[in-house]
């Protein structure tokens, strides 16, 4: 069974002063997180050394993590699937494995300075704050956090620790959404007052979705080398069944987002940034095909409402999945709409993207001719090699806090969270973003923060005093 404290607080003492970041990390600081400098690092360790990085969740998105990595040093590999973690086994013979995260964090604090969380949604926060509390330095994996009170925390507890943060939403660290906002701050979009965004999925006969035969799905035989009370972590016992776990956890409302909660940091994050979009006032839930408790919709339309900020117009931005999307307008200049897209919508031009912001394009296609032929400069910093490279840059003092940093992932993933929950309880709702409360629908706040067994609950350290 868990343990009920992950580290004393002699411990954690102890742990903090024998780790730190690779060099004192400057000012130099995108945004205005601000880190504090320590000067008790690792003997021997400078701007080039390298970083010694721990897994926890190996394959899948795990795998391509740690393997963006490499030029660093693996030292430890957790992952509570031998069947997932083999692969990463056999490539990093020298990494120390474990199956509890918990365990590595305590027989290796002194070893590792950053880590990567790479588990399914509703166990990231958990790990990545027992790491933090090491002094560790935390990438995770999108989405965020699991609910509001989470990203919150974890906002909270960056600073606290003083730790560099990344949220993987790749998108980010890309060409392409610094240029969306360089576009819209020089004016070619003029004023933005719409934002829509639409998803194809979820396919339930897909690689992510299913639906189970039976509701509560029937219970099976844990696979051999699967450990399943720690894969449940913080959410309440059941009995195994392959419809949750190893690969179809994000259909389940208790486990995962949904497609919404899978992608939209993705697929808003360009506008969340350029127009600085704050906190919305309210959340509708527009349409929402019927679904058995516990599972994800099929269908479902999503409006934000993001009130007047510092001189720019309120903004709605509608979010679509299952086939739904916008009007298609004369114009924008298109035949059709793609399958998945983002499109804000300008009273001087419009600009429209994939499911990420990767490929951004003007809209008609005529103003895009002509814009390329003479283009707004470039005046944001560019990333290299991604937003794994862009962290471990930050840990050795190379390069300013990462641009997904916990200031920025937290908010963006608060917005994209109360969508969720909107969807998840299929009520629409007024959100108070200074008080962190539903404002009409008060039955709804016992979800801003969810429940979690005794023995996984911490983080409400971080808001006494």
């Amino acid at each position: 069974m868990p343990k009920k404290s992950l580290v004393s607080k002699s411990a954690l003492s102890s742990s903090l002063t024998r780790r730190s970041f690779l060099k004192s990390s400057s000012a130099a600081v995108t945004g205005a997180l601000v880190l504090p400098h320590f000067n008790i690092g690792r003997a021997g360790a400078s701007a080039n050394s390298r970083v010694n990085v721990a897994a926890i969740g190996v394959g899948g998105r795990g795998a391509a993590n740690w393997g963006a990595c490499r030029g660093e040093n693996i030292v430890a590999l957790c992952d509570l699937s031998d069947k997932s973690a083999a692969g990463a086994f056999r490539q990093n013979p020298n990494a120390k494995r474990f199956k509890d995260f918990r365990v590595m964090l305590d027989k290796m604090g002194n070893e590792i300075d950053g880590v990567l969380v790479s588990t399914p949604d509703h166990t990231h926060f958990v790990a990545a704050l027992s790491a933090m509390q090491m002094g560790k330095h935390i990438y995770i994996e999108k989405p965020l956090v699991h609910n509001v009170w989470e990203a919150r925390t974890l906002k909270k507890a960056a600073h606290h620790y003083g730790v560099i943060s990344q949220m993987g939403n790749q998108g980010h660290a890309t060409d392409g959404i610094r240029s969306i906002k360089e576009w819209y701050e020089a004016g070619v979009l003029g004023n933005v007052r719409e934002v829509h965004a639409w998803l194809n999925g979820p396919t339930f006969k897909g690689r992510y979705f299913a639906r189970p035969k039976q509701y509560p799905p029937a219970a099976q035989n844990v696979p051999d080398g699967f450990d399943w009370d720690l894969w449940l972590g913080s959410a309440k016992e059941r009995p195994y069944s392959d419809t949750y776990a190893p690969r179809t956890w994000r259909g389940w409302w208790e486990f995962g987002g949904g497609l919404l909660g899978d992608w939209a940091c993705h697929t808003i994050d360009a506008p969340f940034w350029a127009l600085d979009l704050g906190m919305p006032s309210s959340v509708g839930i527009d349409h929402r095909s019927p679904s058995p408790a516990g599972l994800i919709a099929d269908r479902s339309k999503v409006t934000y409402q993001f009130p007047e900020r510092g001189g720019r117009p309120a903004v709605k931005l509608t979010w679509y999945e299952g086939g739904l999307k916008p009007e298609l307008r004369p114009e924008w200049g298109l035949k059709e709409l793609p399958g998945t897209g983002m499109i804000m919508v300008g009273d001087g031009l419009s600009l429209m993207t994939g499911g990420r912001p990767n490929d951004p394009r003007l809209l008609p296609e005529a103003d895009w001719n002509a814009f390329q032929e003479s283009p707004v400069p470039k005046t944001i910093p560019r990333v290299e090699g991604g937003p794994q490279a862009e962290w471990l840059a930050a840990i050795k003092g190379d390069g300013p806090a990462p641009g997904s940093n916990f200031d920025y992932a937290a908010e963006l993933s608060e917005v994209v969270l109360l969508g969720v929950l909107a969807q998840r309880y299929n009520e629409s709702f007024r959100w108070n973003a200074e008080t962190m409360t539903i404002t009409d629908k008060p039955h709804l706040n016992a979800h801003v923060r969810e429940p979690a067994r005794k023995e996984w609950k911490m983080g409400d350290e971080l808001w006494k005093g």
